[in-house]
């Protein structure tokens, strides 16, 4: 059963992500591609902010002693939303989802073959292999 709800909060995710693609494109062409993604992290920082200040149980402080590299989620962050603001409007949320699928797929392989990133090694088979297919498959067809 705990499997079944996060495999449904994961779906949850994604769809967000396509809720977001569709909102960032109009915002860009209001108020600029910068200043939509800016103020999605301001949002989100807020947002969080509220989150850690009801819970009461905030380690934030822990990450003045992490390595820098894992702190280059923010970046990846900015480059992500930057990528949906601009390309969404040209291309639609559905292109653009499946792009961005493509691009996490193949990273992601390539990440579980490698062991990068301190991940437990996972070897590409051929049922892997496939799935990238279908995904690059989808990519031509909804393009």
């Amino acid at each position: 059963m705990r499997q079944i709800l996060m495999l449904l909060f994961v779906a949850l995710g994604g769809m967000s992500l396509a809720i977001e693609a569709a909102i960032l494109g109009p915002l860009g062409k209001q108020i600029g591609r910068l200043s939509a993604s800016l103020s999605i992290f301001i949002i989100g920082v807020i947002v969080f902010s509220l989150v850690m200040l009801i819970r009461k149980r905030s380690r934030i402080m822990a990450l003045t002693r992490q390595p820098l590299w894992l702190l280059t989620g923010g970046v990846i962050g900015f480059i992500y939303t930057i990528v949906l603001t601009i390309t969404t409007p040209l291309v639609g949320v559905g292109t653009t989802m499946v792009g961005i699928l493509c691009g996490q797929i193949t990273a992601s392989l390539a990440i579980d073959h490698f062991g990068i990133l301190g991940s437990v090694r996972r070897q590409i088979d051929g049922y892997r292999i496939g799935a990238l297919v279908l995904i690059l498959i989808a990519l031509v067809l909804i393009y």
